[in-house]
């Protein structure tokens, strides 16, 4: 009986009987390493550093290949920064400038079979702008009514690896990510988010910015872009804190009216003590008389109005009500001292044999 050797051929020595170019013995060797390699990633004795490669675009790249093992040859394979199979334990895979947005290298080995492990490789790009705007609305913001702002992130990759933020001034209101696999730059991404303000919000600045979350093997901190800032006006209705408001007459006696309110309130004054027609947000006794009875101020602007009264007191009755406190109060304490007086002494003649 005759033994016959088994003897694993490489894929680069079989492509070695061929006269090839070195173009088609790349592409070849490709093909032929998809169809021969049978090592799973798990078992190939090699070891990436770093493990996933993150890469600005149009920079540069080095991530070194080595083993521990005995080999018969070992190479990288990649259709930029190829290495030729070479019996060194550590080779490296470089690309000084690095434009190929699907480049999928590997490093391979001849030990006991012929094995790889592919290089996972990130290629980013932060984006050439990022705007913010209101859909379909110009002017001021109505207080209550429900409005939508748009972000659009121009020349973004990869998408998936994208976060956009919003902010009203530094407080963060919501973020967004994308599942789009395309790793080429997307020309336009558009976030939209809906706001109904009130009246804390005049003045505000809204702002989103566009993150690219790329992993512990990307830049720290992440690259960021940030929109200019959206300035918000607001018009909103007057309304007054307190509807009624009591004031004890004395000798000076000041009546505020003001309120905030945009655009701005004019002032109206009703009361039977008010001969002429006032229109300030103030009354003062300095310059009006001012009786004891009611005032009422109403507020308008283009939105709405609010009324509030104010009603004044004289300092007399003021007292008058205040000693009736008080001398209910003695009468009601006279009473209860009697009351413990008298049950006192009953107890006391009972006791008595």
């Amino acid at each position: 009986m005759q033994l016959v050797s088994k003897q694993v051929l490489t894929c680069d020595g079989w492509l070695s009987v061929f006269s090839l170019s070195s173009k088609q013995y790349l592409y070849a060797f490709i093909l032929c390493s998809s169809m021969c390699l049978t090592g799973t990633q798990a078992e190939c004795p090699v070891q990436l550093n770093p493990q996933r490669a993150v890469v600005r675009y149009g920079g540069s790249v080095a991530v070194n290949c080595s083993t521990s093992v005995s080999h018969k040859g070992m190479g990288w394979e990649a259709s930029e920064g190829a290495v030729p199979m070479t019996t060194d334990s550590l080779i490296t895979w470089r690309v000084s400038n690095l434009i190929e947005w699907d480049i999928q290298p590997f490093c391979y080995i001849n030990h006991e079979e012929q094995c790889q492990v592919e290089l996972p490789v990130t290629i980013y790009k932060t984006p050439d702008s990022v705007s913010i705007s209101i859909v379909d609305h110009s002017g001021p913001m109505i207080e209550g009514k429900q409005y939508e702002l748009q972000c659009d992130v121009h020349d973004v990759a990869p998408v998936q690896d994208l976060t956009v933020k919003w902010y009203k001034r530094q407080t963060l209101l919501n973020q967004t990510t994308f599942t789009d696999a395309s790793k080429t730059p997307v020309n336009e991404t558009t976030t939209l988010l809906l706001i109904r303000p009130d009246r804390a919000d005049d003045g505000a600045q809204y702002r989103c910015e566009a993150v690219l979350e790329l992993g512990a093997e990307g830049p720290q901190p992440p690259p960021k872009e940030t929109s200019g800032r959206l300035n918000v006006e607001l018009y909103y209705k007057p309304k007054h804190f307190n509807s009624t408001e009591t004031i004890i007459k004395n000798d000076e006696v000041t009546l505020n009216c003001t309120v905030k309110a945009n655009p701005a309130p004019t002032y109206t004054w009703h009361s039977e003590h008010l001969k002429e027609e006032i229109s300030s947000s103030v009354l003062q006794s300095s310059t009006v008389l001012l009786s004891p009875g009611n005032y009422t101020c109403t507020t308008t602007n283009s939105l709405g109005s609010d009324s509030k009264v104010f009603i004044i007191k004289s300092e007399q009755a003021d007292r008058t009500t205040f000693w009736a406190i008080v001398l209910s109060g003695v009468a009601v304490a006279l009473v209860l001292i009697a009351t413990y007086v008298i049950f006192k002494i009953r107890c006391s003649n009972n006791s008595v044999i």
